[in-house]
């Protein structure tokens, strides 16, 4: 099946990543959020990151205005309905997922892939709310998506080898690099290996054994990671670590690698009540 058009469920921080990469090799996009002010911000976003490719000479002027002349923000699901193949990319809620395949089953044409941008969430329990579970996959993109090379292809229990492939090949012609997680198992590759090295770093804190900073200086050094733990929760969000780690906790049989550690909490709570709205570890002072 060839994909000349594309829909983006969710115009957050992911959803507008995948629309660009996506719109930067040719494919119309269609970009569906709930509000116009939150389709808004991603256009922006998209516009401001292609602007400062165009200031460093990575890209011709002409060329931006073709690449956001390709994305149509929406607040309509009916504007998916001639789409090709559907990345969603909502927040980590589960029951929220299921709603929005339900509704995207219902609107996009029976052949077309559903794919679930999810980091950790069960591809088998999204499908599930859909009629078409062998054309359901998940499609796991990294932060921030036009920079980052993985895309993580996970399998749900009735996945079919050509909703792999085809996924598969949507994704390299992106620029990705692929794995194919085989087994529908909470937490995938990457992140089944990164929570608990982010829990135990918060350990670490928590017990007054090294600084916050002293933390990402001995990993980004002493393992050669681009980013410590720290920063890059603070570029993809603690309440996404959190979330992330309670959902594994919960699924795979409550192991105690997944507990999260009482800091780790307090800094969600204190996000929640507006202390430190959209703060991170380094802003409480890198202790």
């Amino acid at each position: 099946m060839e994909i000349k058009k594309i829909g983006v469920v969710g115009a957050g921080t992911m959803g507008n990543g995948i629309a660009q990469v996506a719109s930067q090799i040719g494919l119309e996009v269609v970009m569906r959020d709930i509000q116009d002010s939150f389709v808004e911000r991603g256009l922006k976003s998209i516009d401001k990151f292609l602007s400062k490719s165009v200031e460093k000479g990575k890209l011709q002027a002409a060329e931006k205005d073709k690449i956001m002349g390709r994305i149509k923000g929406t607040t309509k699901f009916a504007d998916l309905k001639d789409v090709d193949y559907v990345v969603e990319a909502v927040i980590e809620d589960l029951t929220l997922k299921k709603q929005v395949f339900k509704e995207l089953d219902e609107i996009c044409r029976p052949e077309v892939i559903l794919s679930s941008n999810t980091s950790s969430m069960s591809i088998t329990e999204i499908a599930a709310a859909t009629k078409r579970p062998d054309k359901v996959c998940g499609m796991h993109f990294f932060n921030p998506v036009p920079l980052m090379k993985l895309v993580e292809i996970i399998r749900g229990y009735a996945t079919s080898d050509e909703t792999v492939a085809v996924s598969t090949e949507l994704a390299k012609k992106m620029g990705k690099v692929t794995v194919e997680v085989k087994k529908d198992s909470p937490g995938f590759i990457v992140n089944r290996i990164m929570i608990p090295h982010m829990v135990e770093a918060i350990k670490i804190v928590e017990e007054g054994i090294a600084s916050i900073q002293d933390v990402d200086i001995a990993v980004k050094n002493g393992l050669n990671y681009p980013m410590g733990p720290f920063e890059l929760m603070d570029l993809t969000g603690i309440d996404i670590a959190y979330f992330v780690n309670e959902y594994l906790h919960k699924e795979l049989s409550k192991e105690l690698k997944f507990v999260s550690p009482n800091l780790l909490k307090t800094m969600v709570r204190a996000n929640r009540l507006g202390r430190k709205t959209g703060g991170g570890w380094y802003d409480s002072g890198g202790k």
